[in-house]
This record gives C-alpha cells, structure tokens and sequence, in this order.
C-alpha cells in the first residue's frame, strides 16, 4: 500500500472526525480515573468503593456499546456519533452540578459508558470509506484515540488541584463541545454503507464459536489495557502519595532503588538522612556550591539548582501554551483573510489591527481584579489570544502569494475544496515562515 493511494481515497474529514470522537470520548470515559483519589479523600472511601468507583464507567461502556453499534448500523454513523457526543454532555453537566453522594457518582460514572462506546461508531465509520486494502490504517489512526486516557490521566489531577474536581467535568465540556461542533461539520457517512442486517443474523453471529474466542482475546488485551490505566491513579495516589524514601523504607527496608541524579525539593529544605548518605542542605551564608548543591542554596537552604529545573518546565509550559493558541488563532485567521480575500480580508485584518491595541498588561491586570484566584493558565490563555496578531499578519501575506500559485490552481481544476486546499496544500508550503515567530514569541 502507498502513501499516496491512501491519502486519495476515502474521505479525510470524516476519518479526523472520528479520531477526534473517539479521542474526547475516551478522555471522558476513564475521567472518574484520576479523580477518583480527589473524591477518595473528600467522601473517605474504602479500597473497594474506589475500585468500584473506577470500573463502573468500563462497565457502561460494555452495556451502550451494543446499543450505539446498532444505532449506527440502523440511522448511520454520523447520526449515531452526534448522538453520543450529545448524551456524552449528561454525565459531565451532572457530575458538575449534580452529584454529591456515592450513588450519584455511580450513576454518573454508568452514564460515562456511553463515551465508553464510542468507538462502535467511530470505527465503522471512518473504516467505510476506505477499500479494503486502506481499512486496516483507517481504522488504526481512528483507534488511536485511545490516546484520550493519557489526557485525562495527565491534566485530570492537575486541573483538579487548581479548581478543584467539579470544575474537571465543566472543563471536559469545552472539548465535547468543540469536538462535537467539528463533527456536525465535516463527518459524513459513506455512500457504500450496507444495508442492516436482521436481527436473525445478529443472533446467528452469537452461536459461532471464534466470536467467543475473539470476545475473550478482546477482553484480555483491550480489557486489560483499560482497567490497568484506569486504576493506575488510583494504585500510585495510595502506594505512594508520602515521600517515596519514607515509604521505601516503611514498606520494604531491604529493597533498593536508583536515585535521581537531582534529589533536591524546588520548595523545601532537604533534611539529615532523609536521602540514604547526603548530608543536610545548608542554610544562611553557608550555601556555596557543592556535589551535593551544584548551584548552591537559598537562605532558606533550597536547592537552586532544583528550583531552575522546576522552573525551567513552567517557562516551557508557559511558551508552548501560550505560543500554541497564539499559533492557532493567528494562523487560521491569517489563512482565512489571504486565501479569501475581499471583504472577509478587510474585516479581518482590522480585528487584527483593533487586537494590536490592545495593551496585555492592562488585560492581565483586569483579570487579576476580576477572578478571585488568578492561576498561570489565566495568564497564559491571556498572552495566547493578545500576541497572534504578528502571526496573522505573517500568515495572511504567505496565503496572498501562493493563492496564485501553479499547484493551487492544479488542485482548484481537480475539484478540490477549499478547506483542503487551505489546509493541505497551501499551509505546509507557508509553515516554514510562520514556525520563526511562533518559536521566538
């Protein structure tokens, strides 16, 4: 199979559709994952309602599989697949406003299953436009949302230490929203769907003995994979949530490990022997560099060293976050503005204009009057939609010139749209430009 057969056949927006619907809705299925340590400590649950807790959203996702699979046989898979990102809103909007008691959260966390069953949808739908010999890859990159259980496990806690684990299920409503918006747009069934079968071959499948077999090898590996990333959280939070020395020592004395070469705390004092064989920050006028404190210490007798590498991941944070909604927002409105032209041109480029007025330091300071508890996302959503403006612009000029361009005109005579001829024929020729002031801003 060739690259480029594959990227001529089928129907692109339908299968980044189904990757996105399958992405968010694994995010949401195994949300209760991280946050179930946060509900741990506020309800003081046992080991086997935390378990319970986490395997309920697996078990729904078993129960509205088979349903959603046959809705989407019956209406379609677009139609099935806006139906689950819809009721996908239920649980999230309950478990923000809603749920308070152990019951609640069960039923919240059943309700989850219906994320849980998204890929009865987004499979079969992206894999119909394919021929066979493009289905396996189709269907592959549909399936690696599965990528959503990582988003969930790495900004879940996070986000729930800053706002607190309600507002979790109110944050994973702007990317259901925004996936189901995309969705309602570019998703489109095949025209070579088959026809639903009777119920009769249903059943027929049911008495064939290599179903069985495949259920139990799915069960195994999929399975598997759920449950263990599901309960991860939960494992790590209760085995390891004091210093990991303490524990060491406590839980097995003769066991040995491997020590970072930076041992150090960005934010407290190290203490006699708390490592095996280092000695004592010191403190005061006494924190010269060392082995021990290659940059030194504070008066306080934290490690610099320790505090430049932690901050080092905030400053990055803090670029790439920023710069990436700068990137996004200047980059598409500059897209739009130069491929277009006309008044859709000259209504954007004085948005642009009127943005580049705008003082960030006034904005930041009115945010700091308004919320009562300012977090660095605040700050970095701020630099993100004041600085995309020299993007835009940049964006804007690279668009006017290759519009008129010999291989844009080709892909306008083949019956190209335009989104793909913006996005897949035009934007990776005027990237290179626009990389230097995203990297530099």
């Amino acid at each position: 199979m060739h690259k480029e057969s594959f990227l001529r056949s089928g129907h692109h927006p339908t299968l980044i559709s189904a990757f996105l619907y399958f992405d968010v809705s694994f995010m949401v299925w195994v949300l209760f994952a991280p946050l179930t340590p946060f509900l741990a400590d506020q309800m003081h649950l046992s080991a086997t309602q935390k378990g319970l807790l986490t395997a309920i959203p697996l078990l729904g996702g078993t129960f509205f599989r088979p349903i959603l699979g046959l809705l989407a046989d019956r209406v379609g898979g677009r139609r099935a697949g806006l139906t689950g990102l819809s009721l996908t809103l239920v649980p999230l909007i309950a478990g923000w406003h809603y749920a308070t008691n152990l019951w609640q959260f069960y039923c919240t966390g059943f309700l989850l299953g219906i994320a849980g069953a998204s890929f009865a949808v987004a499979l079969p739908l992206a894999g119909r436009w394919y021929k066979a010999e493009h289905q396996g890859l189709a269907m592959g990159i549909a399936g690696a949302g599965n990528a959503g259980s990582l988003i969930a496990t790495f900004f879940g806690p996070r986000l729930a230490q800053h706002f607190g684990w309600h507002s979790v299920f109110a944050l994973a409503l702007i990317p259901v929203c925004c996936v189901l918006a995309f969705f309602f747009l570019f998703a489109k069934d095949s025209p070579n769907r088959t026809a639903p079968k009777k119920w009769s071959q249903y059943a027929r499948l049911l008495t064939t003995a290599d179903t069985w077999k495949l259920c139990f090898l799915y069960s195994l590996t999929f399975g598997g994979f759920v449950g263990l990333s599901s309960f991860l959280t939960v494992f790590f939070h209760d085995q390891f949530h004091r210093r990991y020395v303490d524990n060491l020592k406590e839980k097995d004395p003769e066991s040995w490990a491997v020590w970072p070469l930076v041992y150090q705390d960005p934010y407290r004092r190290i203490r006699e022997d708390e490592w095996p064989g280092q000695p004592e920050n010191p403190s005061g006028d006494q924190g010269f560099p060392s082995r021990y404190n290659w940059f030194g210490t504070t008066q306080a007798g934290v490690d610099v060293f320790a505090q430049m590498v932690h901050g080092t991941t905030i400053a990055l944070l803090v670029g790439f976050v920023s710069m990436g909604i700068a990137g996004l927002i200047g980059i598409v409105v500059g897209a739009l503005a130069g491929y277009f032209g006309g008044w859709l041109d000259m209504l954007l480029s004085r948005l642009i204009e009127v943005v580049m007025c705008i003082p960030t330091l006034v904005l930041i300071l009115a945010l700091l009057a308004i919320l009562e508890e300012p977090t660095i996302w605040h700050m970095m959503a701020i630099l993100g939609v004041t600085n995309w403006t020299g993007i835009a612009r940049l964006a804007r000029a690279e668009f006017l010139k290759l519009r008129e361009t010999e291989f844009v005109t080709a892909a306008r005579a083949l019956g190209g749209s335009q989104m793909r001829i913006i996005f897949r024929h035009i934007l990776p020729n005027a990237l290179a430009p626009l990389l230097v002031p995203i990297t530099f801003g």
